[in-house]
C-alpha cells in the first residue's frame, strides 16, 4: 500500500473546497477522480460524501493496487473498483462512462508532472463526460518547494514567480522535459475549447492552488 505525505497533508484543505461546491448530503453524485495515486484522497472524500459514487482511476499498476487495498481496508461501499485509465485515450475509452453523466471530475497533482497531452486529454474528456453545470477541479501541489506567499504550481499569465517556483519548474523539466508548470491562461483556453469556464482560482495552504472549471 502506498502512502503519500502530500496527500495526507492536502486532503482536508481540498475537501473544504469540495464542500463549497458539492453538498455532502446530496444523493446520486457521481465523481471520477483521475490519477488517484495512493487512494488516500478517494478514501477521505468518499467518507465525507457517503451518498456519492466515487470512481478512482490511475494508469500506474502500483497505484491501482494501493487504491484497492486502501479502500477495502476502510470498507467503503460507495467507492468503485479502481479504473485503469490513460487520460490520453479518447473519452469513449474511459471505462464506459456515459456522456454528461459526471457531477465532478477531480484531478489532483497530475497536470505539472505529466506530458501536456495528458492535460489536453483531461479537458477534452471533461467536455464530454460532465453534466451541464458540473465541475472539473484541478489541484497542484509543489510540496515545500514554493515560497509561502506565492501559491502555485501554475504559471499565471505567462509568469512564474518567485524564484523558488522558477526553480521548481526547472527541476520538473530536468526530470522530464515534458513536465512543468502549466499556465493558467493556457488551461483556461483548453477549458473554453471543451465548453468549460474557469470560474475561480482558489489559493490553498502549503503554497498550492485549486482551479474550478464549470461545464457550460
Amino acid at each position: 500500500m502506498l502512502v503519500a505525505a502530500s496527500a495526507e497533508r492536502n486532503k482536508e484543505p481540498i475537501l473544504r473546497v469540495l464542500r463549497q461546491y458539492l453538498d455532502p448530503a446530496q444523493r446520486g453524485i457521481r465523481v471520477l477522480e483521475v490519477a488517484s495515486g495512493s487512494g488516500q484522497h478517494a478514501v477521505h472524500f468518499a467518507q465525507a460524501y457517503p451518498h456519492a459514487e466515487w470512481q478512482p482511476s490511475d494508469v500506474d499498476q502500483r497505484s491501482l493496487h494501493s487504491i484497492s487495498v486502501t479502500t477495502q481496508a476502510h470498507g467503503l461501499s460507495n467507492v468503485k473498483a479502481p479504473l485503469y485509465l490513460d487520460v490520453t485515450w479518447n473519452w469513449e475509452k474511459w471505462g464506459g462512462i456515459l456522456p454528461q453523466s459526471l457531477d465532478l471530475l477531480l484531478c489532483i497533482n497530475m497536470i505539472h508532472i505529466s506530458p501536456l497531452n495528458c492535460t489536453e486529454g483531461l479537458f477534452r474528456a471533461a467536455g464530454h463526460l460532465l453534466k451541464p453545470k458540473a465541475l472539473l477541479i484541478t489541484y497542484g501541489d509543489c510540496g515545500q518547494s514554493c515560497a509561502p506567499l506565492f501559491p502555485q504550481p501554475y504559471a499565471v499569465n505567462g509568469k512564474i514567480s518567485p524564484q523558488s517556483n522558477v526553480d521548481f519548474d526547472l527541476t520538473l523539466r530536468c526530470r522530464n522535459p515534458e513536465w512543468g508548470l502549466r499556465d493558467t491562461a493556457f488551461l483556461e483556453s483548453l477549458g473554453q475549447a471543451s465548453g468549460l469556464l474557469l470560474e475561480k482560482m482558489v489559493d490553498m495552504p502549503a503554497n498550492n492552488k485549486c482551479l474550478i472549471f464549470r461545464k457550460e
